[in-house]
């Protein structure tokens, strides 16, 4: 599994790179915070993603040629909307949370609390896509 927040006035950083956003940190969730807001100073478009992949591998132990690791690779994504706040607001979750906001509320996700972010947030559609697919094999 991979998580990103992708800022479209940024061209889609921090991406992949969100949880060492600030240079010379790794997951100093102030300082990369810090950085987004700076870079986004001045900016009207505002509008950012978190995207999740998670990644299910299936092996198949024998082949019709006779190789033993085979690998099918299934992707499932999950994406929620929103844009980058001014400022803070709230203290809880982690990460951006304090300044993504997710689109048709106006709350960030650090101030909606755990159960309601948990049941809109990228990791949770990812994760829902996962376990529908299992359920059908």
């Amino acid at each position: 599994m991979n998580t990103g927040l992708e800022v479209e006035a940024l061209d889609g950083a921090p991406g992949v790179h969100s949880a060492r956003y600030a240079e010379g940190t790794d997951h100093d969730s102030e300082a990369n915070m810090a950085k987004l807001l700076r870079e986004l100073d001045g900016k009207e478009n505002r509008q950012a993603r978190f995207r999740t992949v998670i990644c299910y591998i299936e092996k198949q132990d024998v082949c019709p040629c006779g190789c033993t690791s085979i690998k099918k690779i299934h992707q499932f994504e999950g994406i929620v909307n929103g844009h980058i706040a001014t400022e803070k607001h709230g203290t809880e979750g982690f990460g951006y949370d304090p300044i993504f906001v997710p689109e048709g509320y106006d709350q960030s996700f650090a101030e909606l609390g755990e159960e309601i972010k948990n049941g809109i947030s990228h990791r949770a559609r990812a994760v829902a896509k996962l376990v529908e697919y299992l359920k059908k094999k």
